[in-house]
């Protein structure tokens, strides 16, 4: 990986191409492997099929989760190699301030203050973007079935939070990719764009599609 970065994260909506982008930067770059592993969740299947019902559930086992990847991340070196990640700690209370009701959410945020998350902060965020109907189509391409019951609506609110929370970020350096434009996993040209793309950024905002090829 660049020598800039240690922690490298990849977020986005579901459905975006996050873990398979994950995937092949840490081969590349020769860097451990986080994964945000959704299908350990064992409330998730009925959240997307009854969202009222398991949201809370499925939010709280997260935040579980996320303290214990926290915890043993923080016992590891990160001086001695690179990590890149699929996910960001931060994204856990987006989530849950678009599924959980007032209560819930107060609830939420009692546990969320009493483990004393301290997440490290990643040295670049690459937030890769996709319209609904793209998102819809990968996640029906990858065929996950309970992944089929997410609704539209749903997709356009999480990626709707997800702009919003990504507007306002200035905590890491920040590459935002186009997705719709580019296929990073299956065209080599897009993805040696995205690598030279990285290895330029040193810090602020910058922007990936198709059209930024030649800057």
């Amino acid at each position: 990986m660049a020598e800039q970065f240690r922690y490298l994260v990849i977020e986005g909506p579901i459905g975006v191409g996050k873990t398979s982008l994950a995937n092949k930067l840490a081969v590349d770059f020769d860097s451990e492997l986080l994964l945000e592993k959704a299908e350990e969740n064992p409330f998730l299947a009925n959240f997307y099929q009854n969202p009222r019902q398991y949201a809370l559930s499925a939010q709280l086992h997260f935040l579980l989760q996320r303290a214990q990847q926290v915890q043993d991340f923080r016992q590891s070196d990160l001086f001695r190699g690179s990590y890149i990640a699929d996910f960001m700690v931060d994204k856990d209370r987006l989530f849950a301030q678009m599924t959980l009701n007032q209560d819930e959410l107060e609830l939420y945020e009692q546990i969320y203050t009493h483990l004393t998350l301290d997440a490290p902060r990643p040295d670049l965020v690459i937030y890769l973007q996709a319209p609904v109907e793209v998102l819809r189509e990968r996640i029906v391409r990858r065929g996950i079935d309970y992944e089929q019951q997410i609704r539209d609506e749903y997709l356009l609110r999480l990626s709707e939070s997800y702009t919003r929370f990504f507007y306002d970020y200035d905590d890491s350096a920040l590459l935002t990719v186009n997705t719709q434009s580019v296929d990073l996993i299956n065209n080599a040209e897009d993805y040696q764009a995205i690598l030279e793309k990285i290895n330029d950024i040193h810090s602020g905002r910058h922007y990936f599609n198709q059209s930024s090829f030649a800057l």
